[in-house]
């Protein structure tokens, strides 16, 4: 047995002497590694490898677009997203790319190998339900449960319809005979692999011998209209035998045309001398075959349509994942069995109204949004269990609910919050003894220029972690929902303070600070020293990388029922390689000169912040001109601020 081929894609050359090891030691697989997201790309068509692993951060090609361009080409490649972060919004971004599993670094080779079992496993039972086919499914083992039903449907619904098809090709044959007064009739068929025409359906034949009836097209009478696609004559001057003990006088055959192919034949035949076929026999003929043909053809597509339908089915019923599809009166069309055990639900509920099979308020709240939009709600089943379902609207069907078991990634999520908290906190202590310790170096005696230097750099760099420590605790509480006391605030007032916050670094610097605020823009329901620590933030931001003599503007005003915010720089821009990645945490620019300082936390507070009050983000770059990002907060109306 060949040993799977893992394809491991990472700019780190660490990482990959690392991987190819493990995983040739613990488990013998084939590994191949490059360093970069274009290699892997190009090497998966010449490989074929049965799994990807790849790193998010790379150059040329980062791991999610990998993802997508894979997915493209290959849309049953397993594929695994290594990542130094795991955020939510890349959670979200990576399922909705394709992505089977996530291993946050640095891991363990335990969780390195379950990882790669759950992957390859799942990619091995697509491959096995579209590799068996309808055929294959239908002679699954009777033990097989989630194919039971489906087996004896797609065989009731085959003998069903051929059983149809029969009736309508031999009321054809018999149509024929009544109306030419010929003895006998048949409708032969071409068989495509062996070349031999067989007898479809017939009349006044023995059975015996119209089951075991097959001649060559290339050598007979039949065979002459498949050639030419024109009807035979045969008239009783010149009998002629068909096959062994079939002995002909007259006879009349017509071309089964489908379309631009010749199917097979319809014909007529006596046996007893004195009976004639006509041209008029021969009109009737072709009538009869175009009907036989179309019947033919609407079976074909019928059986065609119901053999995709019910693979379709097999494999909803199979996937992991949950799947709801509703119709445009909120009723159910389609459940399948993750999605029926996840929810408890015990009757089969298909036709009833949501509001009567569910009880979980938001997901019916999520099934009767209004509008044609893509929405996404989390949903903590009584288990404990945790699944992200996603709301896609269906032109003509209604709307498909897809339930995918998030716990796993909220319990990654959960430990590694829980570890940045404790680090965080134990760092605190060694921190402030360096910090000490290098104040009491200049009071112990006398240092020289270089020593000065140098305990200038250890000062600086103790401040940075320090400020990482801080941003990182600030973002664990502002996730966490705590120390948060929201109420009715003057949003003019919080936009000034930050203004004056930061105008006079912004002096400073020898940057213009502009403010706009536009008559009266209200007041939001939210926390105010969150709210200020947003905007400060991102002014903050705009400053630290505008260059001297260039220009920040801070313009807010009120439009319906939202206050919009701006604020707009002139420093060098954000590439647009850049943009899917500015909120997350740890990210800077790539652009960024290196003697700035900063974390790469600052969005992400300001995403979480603006996420606890429901508002939203966007950014508008232009590389060499400057950044603008607009902020929307929902306003509070005049009667709710003075109740």
């Amino acid at each position: 047995m060949v040993e799977p081929l893992i394809l491991v894609s990472d700019d780190s050359q660490e990482i990959r002497d690392y991987l190819e090891e493990a995983l040739a030691t613990l488990a013998d697989f084939r590994v191949v590694s490059v360093g970069d997201g274009m290699s892997a790309l190009s090497l998966v068509n010449e490989l074929e490898p049965d799994l990807v692993i790849t790193d998010q951060q790379m150059p040329n090609l980062t791991g999610m677009e990998l993802v997508r361009r894979l997915k493209l080409e290959r849309p049953l490649l397993p594929v695994i997203l290594m990542t130094g972060e795991s955020t939510e919004s890349l959670i979200v971004e990576g399922l909705r790319a394709g992505v089977v599993d996530y291993l946050v670094k640095p891991f363990d080779p335990d969780t390195l190998l379950d990882s790669i079992h759950r992957a390859l496993s799942s990619a091995s039972k697509w491959r096995e339900l579209i590799a068996i086919g309808p055929q294959g499914i239908r002679d699954r083992k009777a033990t097989d449960e989630p194919s039971v039903s489906s087996e004896r449907l797609a065989t009731d619904t085959e003998k069903s319809a051929m059983l149809e098809l029969d009736e309508v090709l031999s009321g054809a044959v018999d149509t024929a005979v009544r109306l030419t007064g010929a003895e006998e009739g048949s409708l032969l068929l071409l068989d495509d692999r062996s070349g031999e025409l067989y007898m479809r359906a017939s009349k006044n034949f023995d059975d015996e011998f119209a089951r075991t009836f097959r001649v060559y097209a290339d050598d007979s009478l039949a065979g002459q209209v498949i050639s030419s696609g024109q009807p035979v004559f045969l008239d009783e001057t010149t009998p002629q035998k068909i096959k062994t003990s079939y002995l002909v006088h007259s006879l009349l055959y017509v071309p089964l045309q489908l379309r631009e192919k010749i199917i097979g034949v319809l014909g007529v035949d006596n046996r007893t001398p004195g009976q004639k076929l006509t041209t008029q026999d021969r009109d009737i003929l072709m009538a009869i075959a175009d009907y036989a043909a179309l019947a033919i053809e609407n079976a074909q597509l019928f059986l065609r349509s119901e053999t995709e339908r019910l693979q379709l089915e097999t494999i909803i019923a199979q996937i992991e994942n949950g799947v709801i599809v509703i119709d445009g009166d909120n009723r159910l069309l389609l459940i399948n069995s993750t999605a029926h055990q996840a929810l408890g639900i015990e009757e089969n509920p298909i036709g009833l109204g949501v509001r009567q099979i569910f009880n979980d308020p938001r997901l019916i709240a999520l099934i009767e949004t209004n509008g044609e939009m893509t929405r996404r709600e989390e949903l903590e089943l009584l288990d404990g269990r945790i699944f992200s379902a996603q709301r896609t609207p269906i032109e003509g069907v209604g709307q498909a609910i897809v339930m995918q078991d998030i716990t796993h990634l909220k319990e990654l999520d959960r430990i590694k919050s829980e570890f940045v908290t404790t680090v965080s906190h134990d760092l605190r202590s060694p921190l402030t003894s360096i910090l000490g310790y290098i104040e009491l170096i200049e009071r112990a005696g006398e240092v020289n220029k270089q020593q000065q230097d140098f305990i200038q750099r250890v000062h600086s760099s103790v401040q940075q972690i320090s400020l990482m420590i801080s941003d990182l605790l600030d973002l664990g509480r502002i996730e966490a929902g705590l120390a948060t006391t929201k109420e009715v605030i003057s949003i003019e007032k919080i936009a000034r303070g930050s203004y004056d916050s930061v105008a006079g670094a912004a002096g400073a610097a020898g940057i213009e600070l502009d403010l706009q605020i536009e008559g009266d823009i209200g007041s939001v329901f939210g926390d105010p020293i969150r709210i200020r620590q947003m905007l400060t933030n991102l002014l903050d931001n705009a400053i630290k990388y505008t260059p001297n003599q260039g220009k920040v503007s801070f313009h807010a005003k009120a439009e319906d029922d939202q206050v919009i915010l701006n604020v707009t720089d002139t420093g060098p821009g954000i590439p647009k390689s850049d943009m899917p990645y500015l909120f997350d945490r740890f990210f800077r620019g790539s652009n960024v000169p290196e003697h700035l300082p900063g974390t790469g936390l600052g969005l992400a507070i300001v995403k979480s912040i603006l996420d606890n009050h429901n508002g939203r983000i966007w950014v508008e770059s232009t590389e060499g001109e400057g950044s603008s990002f607009t902020v929307v907060l929902p306003s509070v109306k005049k009667e709710q601020v003075n109740m």
